[in-house]
């Protein structure tokens, strides 16, 4: 059940940072943050399973 969460989390986190990537071009302000928190959730929702969680057998 909790690999279960694990990806569903991944996978929420993996949306919100390419939702952040769409929208940095049309923001008045904070355009570079925007995409920046982009990129470092992509990263993340890529990072958390790869080294959080590890190997199951």
């Amino acid at each position: 059940m909790g690999d279960v969460l694990a990806f569903i989390g991944c996978f929420l986190l993996l949306l919100v940072g390419m939702f952040l990537l769409g929208i940095a071009s049309t923001l008045t302000g904070w355009q570079g943050l925007t995409f920046f928190g982009g990129i470092v959730c992509i990263a993340l929702s890529f990072g958390i399973p790869v080294g959080v969680l590890g190997h199951t057998d």
